[in-house]
């Protein structure tokens, strides 16, 4: 546990100022309580028992002050409470988003984004509320519950202790509960996750469930996970609230036994009717901090499955890294050659490279075909070391890609691929991803990706809202912001997987024209199923099981009959 508070209080450390002072409000809050319980004593004495009419100002407005002060303290305090907690909460997750888009791809591959969205929010939010409810727990109510039993001390020792006298047989039952507080907080995360993932999917394949009818189902799919998360919840909550309710027992037993034995003494005139108001008002003030200082604990052990789950995070660490000492290198388009030497890859049990080798040249236009399952964009993942080989040697302009740094290596390509990745922002932020490009360039981008015969129909232009994942956009037009992001970008090596398959005949024109210019003075590496989109490549391998089987030009290949023109034929067959 020291390490995590520790961790956590990392967080909280660069607001210490703020934390001070609203201590200090919060034990001026408190301490209220105390003056108040006192001030009852005069009330009831001097007033409503000896008929002082002259003590009514004074202890009426005393006690008014009391509560103005109270009202402010307990205000700045809140304020100041709220902005440490989403400070930590800012700066947790923007940690925890840094630290996720450095992890390996594979990482992403096996955890549902759902799941990472509540780590994110969803935990972070939980965590970072802890601190607020701990410091507001030590500081105001245990000031108020210092003040009040001196206020109880001050009247009668004998009525405190008795009225206490039963708050050890809270021990027990308090460590029962918190054990399930633990174990009811971990399931309701988990079952959070899921509920999130559940939504991502459901959100995402919104038309793909209204086309198949299955909306009942997916909506009872998700009830069933509402149901646990209800279940968990309601146990955590339940086991949060049996502590006060224990104190609230124990206060009842204290109450009766302060009754039965002060009401006596008032009644023998040892003790004022004031004074038994002013210690009943101050017992009854102090089970209210007391109840909430036991609420701690279980507030802590809720926090700490979502404080697991996000160490769990951090401590995952990358595996692809940049080497110690990296080449500092420069790879213009004339060296920018990329070879394959005998390049093994398994995902998991299953081998998909075998042995793999081939050269791209530089300049050069060169196309990988052959059937799914053959290898061809575990070949892209490779060279920009979104993985790694099992063995073999893989090279770019002579140089190993596992001896540059992965910014500069990853610097090296453009990228354009079937799904293209776009993000519910404009189009002009689309397209230029961060990058500062003058106006007239973006605009030439725009023309020789063909982005500018659709945009000068859109009410907004290039402000134009992209729609979540692009979904604003056709396929046709998704593909050619894509590759006006590539033309800025400018890099000497291009990857061009699929880019052109789910497109129909007038938008593969148009991508394919972009897509020529876009390759021209580029060693460009093509991943195709349509056959007739690359026979004017320089060179064309054709793999199979994760090896080459082929390669040539496309008459070379279609004379030598073998798996070239066979796939050749299929297509020209069902075209």
């Amino acid at each position: 546990m020291t390490g995590i508070r520790a961790w956590l209080w990392s967080y909280v450390r660069p607001w210490w100022r703020l934390l001070l002072l609203a201590m200090l409000l919060m034990s001026v809050e408190g301490s209220m309580l105390g003056l108040l319980s006192w001030s009852i004593g005069p009330m009831f004495d001097r007033i409503f028992i000896g008929g002082q009419r002259g003590a009514i100002p004074w202890v009426a407005g005393g006690i008014c002050g009391l509560f103005v002060i109270r009202a402010a303290a307990g205000f700045g305090q809140r304020v100041l409470m709220a902005v440490v907690g989403q400070r930590v909460s800012a700066a947790m997750q923007a940690d925890m988003v840094r630290h996720l888009v450095g992890l390996d791809s594979s990482f992403f591959a096996e955890t549902p984004p759902g799941t990472l969205i509540e780590r994110v929010r969803g935990d972070t939010l939980a965590a970072a509320n802890l601190p607020s409810q701990v410091l507001a727990a030590l500081g105001r109510d245990g000031v108020a519950l210092v003040s009040l039993f001196a206020v109880a001390l001050s009247i009668d020792w004998v009525w405190t202790l008795i009225a206490v006298a039963a708050a050890p047989v809270l021990i027990l039952p308090a460590a029962g509960l918190q054990r399930r507080v633990g174990a009811a907080s971990r399931a309701a995360r988990a079952t959070a996750a899921r509920l999130s993932t559940r939504l991502d999917e459901v959100f995402h394949g919104a038309n793909a469930i209204k086309l198949s009818g299955t909306e009942a189902r997916e909506a009872q799919r998700y009830g069933d996970e509402l149901t646990g998360f209800v279940q968990s919840q309601v146990r955590s909550e339940a086991g949060q609230a049996g502590i006060p309710a224990l104190m609230d027992l124990i206060a009842g037993v204290g109450f009766f036994g302060v009754l039965s034995y002060g009401g006596m003494q008032i009644i023998d005139g040892t003790k004022t009717v004031g004074q038994f108001m002013a210690f009943f008002t101050a017992m009854a003030l102090v089970f209210e901090p007391l109840r909430r200082l036991g609420n701690v604990s279980g507030q802590w052990v809720a926090a700490r499955a979502s404080l697991d789950r996000i160490r769990q995070i951090f401590a995952l660490q990358p595996t692809i890294l940049s080497p110690e000492q990296p080449r500092a290198l420069t790879v213009p388009p004339d060296r920018a050659d990329i070879t394959l030497e005998d390049v093994t890859f398994s995902y998991g049990e299953t081998q998909v490279l075998r042995g793999l080798s081939f050269t791209a040249r530089a300049g050069e236009t060169t196309a990988l075909v052959g059937p799914s399952g053959a290898g061809k964009s575990t070949v892209f993942s490779l060279l920009a070391r979104l993985a790694d080989p099992d063995s073999g040697r893989i090279e770019l302009g002579g140089v190993p890609v596992d001896e540059m740094a992965l910014p500069e290596l990853r610097s090296l390509f453009s990228v354009v691929a079937q799904d293209a990745a776009l993000f519910d922002e404009t189009l002009r932020d689309n397209i230029l991803m961060g990058a500062e490009v003058t106006p007239e360039d973006l605009e030439a981008a725009t023309r020789a990706a063909h982005v500018a015969d659709f945009v000068k129909d859109l009410p907004m232009g290039l402000d134009s809202a992209a729609g979540p994942r692009g979904s604003a956009l056709s396929g046709g037009q998704r593909q050619r912001v894509a590759i006006a992001r590539a033309l800025l970008r400018d890099r000497p090596i291009l990857l061009l997987d699929e880019a052109t398959s789910a497109l129909d005949a007038a938008s593969e024109a148009a991508v394919q024209d972009a897509l020529d210019r876009l390759s021209q003075g580029r060693t460009t590496l093509v991943i195709a199923h349509r056959l007739s989109t690359i026979r004017a490549a320089d060179r064309i391998v054709v793999m199979d099981h994760g090896r080459v089987v082929d390669q040539g030009r496309h008459d070379e290949l279609l004379a030598r009959d073998g798996l070239y023109a066979a796939l050749y034929k299929m297509q020209f067959a069902d075209s």
